[in-house]
């Protein structure tokens, strides 16, 4: 059976699971939030304990923690950093209080460590105390957002990373499918010829223009408020320790973080993570309709569209055998939705803030962190199980163009308007070339209309023949 101890806090006596780490602010919380079932986040454990850590530091600096409690702190953060006690960050990630639950789950698990690495047991505090040394000159409205950012910033870096892969994957296709003329279509009718590569191409820049902007998101959340405390004003925090912490933390934590210019504004404005969120829902939308154009020109294999194949990876239907259904892109349709949803998640959140602090930070970050991680693990099974496998028939794609009364709009330059739209008719409703037809009119030479149905050539810019324009 489990063993307790009893822990006091302001509301009175509380059971603690004896061996735990964590404290009674924690397990309140752990006991008032079964909300998701989840652990708090990894990435979010590291930066608020990093937080701790560069606070502990620079709070010794400025004189007003001494030397020994300073090092049992830093020890436990390091603890932490390194892998160990992540069991007892208990409080679910979703909860009330602006995040004072996470905050104090924390200071409570780094006391309980320090305190026992200097001789003291779980729960006493009788050598580092939760709140006077673990956060010393700090306060739930600082170090939360704080962390907060530092673990999007990461996670955007991640993000990153796999958008890359992509970004090479698409351009990879582009360069193989250079040479691969087929029919363009605008509003799902043919239009012009366009090279398949082209048509990846376009869907690189897309991918390219969503990892400019995730560097941006990256600037706007490199802004922190820590050294602020309750309001912005840095009250119960030393001067110098308001003015230094962020060079610590840039130690500590690796990245190019600032301290806000005004730490009132930054501590009850969340306008960083809504700019974030619309980066993130900017870019699933794009890589939706990426994927609807996969689903669509791989449509068929017979009956469809049919530009191309995609790999097939799993059988499609229960009862259909040998049907292969465009999995990959399908799912990263519904990361997008997901994306989408999230961000109006944030952007209530973020506009629900009232007065000196918005509360519902918790949410924000539930919802910025699974938006990222589920574009991960899309654009991950994109690129390889999809992207990198697609296949095309340069022959038959030729033989669409060919066929397709859409290369008629190459001609209107030399035979007019009028007289191209009247030979389109007559192609859709005799089901004859448009080759043959202007033939049979005596409008152009063989050589002349040769000259012209160069399909390769009426993909590149500039491919008017001024011989045949009609002069002023």
């Amino acid at each position: 059976m489990t063993e307790y101890r009893i822990e006091r806090d302001s509301l009175g006596e509380l059971k603690i699971p004896k061996d735990a780490y964590y404290g009674a602010n924690a397990y309140r919380a752990y006991e008032n939030f079964k909300i998701t079932s989840k652990a708090m986040d990894p990435y979010f454990i590291r930066a608020i304990v990093e937080i701790k850590k560069a606070c502990a530091i620079q709070n010794n600096k400025v004189g007003i923690l001494s030397d020994r409690k300073s090092a049992a702190i830093v020890a436990a953060c390091d603890e932490i950093l390194a892998g160990k006690y992540l069991a007892d960050f208990i409080v679910d990630p979703i909860q009330g209080g602006a995040g004072t639950s996470f905050n104090m789950n924390a200071n409570e698990v780094i006391a309980n460590i320090a305190n026992v690495a200097l001789g003291g047991s779980l729960g006493h505090y009788e050598h580092i105390h939760p709140n006077d040394h673990v956060n010393l000159g700090q306060s739930t409205n600082d170090v939360i957002p704080t962390a907060g950012k530092i673990a999007i910033i990461r996670y955007i870096e991640d993000l990153a990373r796999d958008t890359e892969k992509l970004i090479k994957a698409l351009d990879d296709k582009a360069n193989a499918f250079d040479d691969y003329v087929k029919m363009g279509r605008t509003q799902l009718q043919d239009a012009v010829p366009i090279t398949l590569g082209q048509e990846f191409k376009a869907y690189s820049r897309v991918v390219e223009r969503g990892l400019m902007r995730f560097k941006k998101a990256i600037e706007e959340l490199s802004s922190i408020n820590l050294g602020g405390t309750a309001v912005g004003t840095g009250l119960n925090a030393d001067d110098n320790f308001v003015e230094n912490i962020d060079k610590i933390l840039r130690e500590i934590t690796g990245l190019d973080l600032r301290q806000a210019e005004d730490l009132i504004d930054s501590t009850q404005n969340l306008d960083g993570f809504l700019f974030a969120s619309s980066v993130l829902k900017t870019f699933a939308a794009s890589l939706s309709k990426v994927a609807n154009d996969l689903r669509l020109l791989s449509s068929g294999p017979t009956t469809g569209i049919s530009d191309f194949k995609l790999p097939a990876k799993q059988a499609g239907s229960s009862i259909m055998p040998g049907k292969v259904n465009p999995v990959i892109p399908e799912v990263v349709n519904q990361v997008a939705f997901l994306v989408v949803g999230n961000d109006l998640t944030v952007t209530m959140a973020v506009e629900a803030g009232q007065l000196e602090l918005n509360a519902f930070e918790p949410i924000i970050f539930y919802a910025l962190i699974q938006s990222i991680t589920t574009l991960r693990g899309a654009i991950q099974t994109l690129t390889v199980n999809c992207i990198e496998g697609i296949t095309a028939n340069k022959e038959k794609l030729r033989a669409k163009v060919e066929n397709s009364v859409g290369i008629i709009t190459a001609f209107a330059p030399h035979i007019g308007y009028d007289m191209a739209s009247s030979i389109a008719k007559q192609s859709m409703r005799e089901a004859r070339p448009i080759r043959e037809l202007i033939l049979e009119r005596g409008l152009m030479t063989s050589e002349e209309v040769d000259k012209i149905l160069d399909y390769r050539k009426m993909t590149q810019p500039g491919i008017l023949d001024e011989e045949h324009m009609e002069k002023d």
